[in-house]
Order: structure tokens, then sequence, then C-alpha cells
């Protein structure tokens, strides 16, 4: 009787650890999820997230990034046009300060989002964005933002959230961005 009970106690055991090691990993990839699915799409450029490697620029020397910072006056300008969401649940209102801007490949330029938050408590909000067409994506450099931070609004409380960025020379060489004359940057945000 004792030999089963220890065969048996040796079973239960061994799927109590199971069970724990499944709870203990799914906790550690909910967590790890949103930081894991942010590096993969700022390599790879999935989900319209602009690549942040400069190594993935034709031609770009990673010591002089400033060298792409110089507007290119033989091209047409990009009409940059700026889009906004809120989730569902986030008593937040947020749209962008203008609705477009017209740029050169390697000119910088300077938007504004404003948020308000609507409720009667402090809440914090976290940011998504994505850049389309996707074929851009690549290319749109974002020096400044407030993507992916937590955004603390008290009660009440409306701010200003300012978005630097240009579009990287290398979209000229690139065919698949030849007729593209339209990009759209669009924010998200989400309660955390």
């Amino acid at each position: 009787m004792e030999q089963i009970q220890a065969h048996y106690g040796k079973r239960n055991q061994t799927a109590i650890n199971y069970a724990l090691s499944l709870a203990i990993g799914t906790v550690a990839l909910s967590y790890g999820s949103v930081p894991l699915y942010k590096m993969i799409c700022q390599t790879t450029g999935w989900g319209g997230q602009p690549i942040k490697s400069p190594s993935h620029y034709a031609g770009a020397d990673t010591d002089d990034q400033s060298a792409r910072l110089t507007p290119e006056d033989n091209y047409l300008r990009f009409r940059v046009t700026f889009a906004s969401s809120v989730s569902a649940i986030l008593p937040w209102k947020f749209t962008p300060q203008q609705r477009e801007v017209r740029i050169r490949p390697g000119e910088s330029a300077l938007a504004f989002y404003t948020a308000t938050n609507t409720s009667d408590e402090d809440i914090i909000g976290i940011a998504t964005y994505s850049v389309t067409p996707g074929q851009v994506a690549p290319y749109f450099a974002k020096i400044q933002c407030f993507c992916f931070e937590e955004q603390r609004l008290r009660a009440g409380e409306t701010v200003d959230m300012p978005v630097f960025f240009y579009i990287d020379k290398g979209i000229m060489e690139d065919r698949n961005c030849r007729n593209v004359g339209e990009v759209t940057l669009s924010y998200t945000f989400f309660s955390e």
C-alpha cells in the first residue's frame, strides 16, 4: 500500500511541478511580450514600425547619422498626415495638433499631439504607433517620441506630446516607394 501511495505521490508532485512551471512561464511571457514585440517590430519593420537600426540604411555611416538629415532639394515632398485613437476603456481625448506636414527626404519635422485625461482620477497610458504605407516604415525615423513610455495624466490634465522625425534619404533608392506621396503616422493610446 505504501508503494502505491509513494508512486502516486511522486506522480502528483511531478504534475504540480509541470503546472507551476506552466503558470510561471505564462506570467513571464505576458510581461515580456510587449518589449519583445517592440524589439522584433523595430528590427524587422513589421506592423508599420520604423526600423531603428542605423545599419539598415544603405550606405549609412553609423558614426555620423547627421549626414542623413540634410534635406534632398531635388526630390518631391512627402505629405505626412497624423492620426490618433484611444482604447475604448481609456477616458482620454487624444488628437494631433496639425493635420499634416510636407517634408523632403532628410528634412526633419516637429509635430505635436494633445492628450487630455477626461476622468476624475490619475491614469497612466501607453501609446503605440504605426506608419503606413508599410514600405515607407523602414525609412521613417523618429528622433523623439512619446511611444512605448508610460504617460501619467492627472485628473483633467492636458499635455502636449512632441514627435520629432524625418524620412531617411534611403527611400529615394527604394523602388517600392517610388509612387508613394503620402505617409500616415498613427498613434493609439492604451490604458496600462
